[in-house]
């Protein structure tokens, strides 16, 4: 996973399983081989502030705000 100008890039290899012994395959819904996702992240998104976690075959993604574009309170005299 890369952070680069404001896009997101994802790249794996899903390897094929192979079938239990004895068993027969009639047909395979989930594709093999590489892929390659490209994500353009929002203008206050913050690129030092990009998490990833994989965990029971699930890929989590979190993308952290820069400060200055959050709300901030403004006292008036």
């Amino acid at each position: 996973m890369t952070v680069d100008k404001g896009t997101l890039t994802i790249s794996g290899e899903r390897k094929t399983e192979a079938p239990a012994e004895g068993a027969r395959t009639y047909a395979r819904e989930r594709f093999t081989g590489t892929f390659r996702r490209v994500i353009e992240l929002p203008r206050n998104a913050d690129a030092d502030k990009v998490e990833a976690r994989y965990e029971n075959g699930l890929l989590s993604i979190t993308v952290g705000k820069r400060e200055a574009s959050k709300p901030r309170a403004i006292d008036i005299q």
